[in-house]
């Protein structure tokens, strides 16, 4: 008698756990917002398990050159699917996203040769995820994709509360005033591709100088054989030299990135 009432409690226990998983889904909404003193709209894409009732740690998703495409979304989803509230912010402008890698190379230039301009609309990001009624505050972290990359730092620079930054494949990691460093409060991860030829000569020896003059807690990976926009499966249609996809360094790299969430976020709860 007693093993049948255990074996009914657990078939009912499991058909409860499949009932909710079959419940459960990712949600994807575009969210669209302001900077205050400008009349500029901005589009970026929040994603969330649906089933989620406790609020959860907020990821940034920072786009490369190219906008607030479907890969930018498309990683805010797959962030949202391992529990996370994932935004992917704009940092041109609604409907500035393009293929065409001039006018990617025009948008970026703008922004870079801007340097505040970057960081406000970088933060202005954040906001939008800190606010979220899903989102635990206290648990933040932001991660990029080439230009991203920069941009995720740079937001890192101004002091932001973010417990973790990782950049993949990011060009230019190294801060142009050094001291700006003295204000990152996260836990830094580079991952890069050993192979990479946008990075310029001397950018990782300078990143790492700045990074010990500053005292940040960081880690930098060099995944073999791995070029720029390593971990983007329609890298290569770009048809830009030095520009690849390779799945095995896009899994590793994600793996990392896990990782690095869980103990900066452990480290965040007091665990």
């Amino acid at each position: 008698m007693r093993t049948q009432l255990l074996s009914v409690l657990l078939v009912a226990t499991l058909v409860a756990l499949l009932t909710a998983a079959a419940r459960a889904e990712v949600k994807l909404v575009e969210v669209e917002y302001q900077i205050p003193g400008s009349d500029q709209v901005f589009r970026g894409f929040k994603a969330y398990d649906d089933a989620a009732k406790d609020k959860r740690p907020g990821v940034l998703v920072c786009h490369e050159w190219w906008g607030c495409n479907q890969y930018a979304s498309d990683r805010a989803k797959q962030l949202a699917s391992e529990g996370y509230v994932a935004f992917a912010l704009d940092m041109y402008g609604k409907g500035n996203v393009t293929t065409d890698p001039k006018q990617a190379g025009e948008w970026a230039g703008r922004l870079y040769s801007d340097p505040d301009a970057l960081r406000v609309r970088a933060a202005a990001g954040l906001k939008v995820l800190a606010n979220d009624a899903l989102v635990d505050p206290a648990r933040l972290a932001a991660i990029g994709y080439c230009m991203g990359g920069t941009v995720a730092l740079e937001l890192a620079r101004t002091g932001a509360d973010l417990k973790a930054v990782v950049c993949f494949h990011t060009s230019t990691i190294t801060a142009k005033a050094p001291d700006d460093n003295a204000r990152i409060k996260a836990k830094v991860l580079i991952c890069h591709g050993a192979d990479d030829t946008f990075v310029k000569p001397g950018e990782i020896d300078t990143f790492h100088e700045q990074m010990r003059a500053a005292k940040v807690d960081y880690q930098f990976i060099a995944y073999a054989g791995a070029v720029h926009s390593f971990t983007s499966p329609s890298a290569d249609k770009a048809g830009i030299p030095g520009v690849r996809y390779q799945a095995a360094a896009d899994r590793r790299s994600w793996a990392h990135m896990r990782m690095w969430f869980r103990e900066a976020f452990a480290d965040a709860a007091g665990k």
